[in-house]
């Protein structure tokens, strides 16, 4: 197949009509990258659960499991940097006098991914003139640990790797007054966000809690999507 019919065949498969699409791109390449409408984090679900089954609700066994407190929760977190931060106890709520016999102690478990919008398929022309929407979307767990359980911070980087070109943050609050145990979606487009991206930084932030034994807050579905459209404003 030619160069040609390989460009001819990447406007039909993405609806590309519009869109610049130089002679230069190696337009055989692009297609079997397939850059475009499917997620380009990978591993996006580490922990092993799905958005379209019920988290599961927390066990509670008779005794305690024993051994030393746990601050991150299982699964095969290939392609994601991990870190930990534990926080001090929160005594805030205690009124003076009043002797405790254990509190809960929270941590931040944190995982970020870098993802090559180039090394993906994509094309400067296209990122820097056209301007694709750049969907985020994430799902997390009501574990009703705490008012605030999750965060997102996806940052639009230039070629440098260093350069925030767009930044979305999300740190939403928990109803505790109502018990809720579901997935919950956290989103955001970018669209019109200007020449130069070339790197998205995508990181997410978990509470748990540790208090005799583990609970954690899950996430799952984790992505980042490219599309062919772009916004009209």
């Amino acid at each position: 197949m030619s160069a040609a019919e390989w460009k001819q065949k990447c406007e039909a498969e993405w609806g590309l009509q519009g869109v610049p699409m130089p002679d230069a791109v190696d337009w055989k390449s692009v297609y079997e990258a397939k850059p475009l409408g499917r997620n380009l984090l990978k591993n996006p679900a580490p922990i092993g659960f799905s958005k379209d089954t019920p988290p599961p609700e927390p066990e509670y066994p008779d005794a305690p499991p024993g051994g030393p407190p746990r601050f991150q929760p299982e699964g095969n977190f290939a392609s994601w940097t991990t870190k930990t931060e534990v926080l001090p106890y929160d005594t805030s709520g205690i009124p003076e006098g009043v002797v405790v016999c254990g509190l809960p102690q929270h941590s931040w478990f944190t995982l970020e991914q870098v993802v090559d919008l180039k090394a993906e398929g994509l094309w400067d022309e296209l990122l820097d003139k056209f301007q694709p929407e750049i969907v985020i979307q994430d799902w997390y767990e009501e574990s009703q640990l705490h008012d605030y359980i999750y965060e997102l911070h996806v940052k639009l980087l230039a070629a440098d790797k260093t350069t925030i070109i767009s930044l979305h943050t999300a740190k939403p609050k928990e109803n505790m007054s109502v018990y809720s145990h579901n997935w919950k979606e956290v989103s955001h487009v970018f669209s019109s966000y200007g020449p130069g991206v070339r790197y998205v930084h995508f990181q997410h932030r978990l509470k748990n809690s540790f208090l005799n034994d583990f609970f954690p807050t899950r996430f799952t579905d984790s992505s980042v999507i490219v599309k062919p459209v772009r916004s009209s404003s």
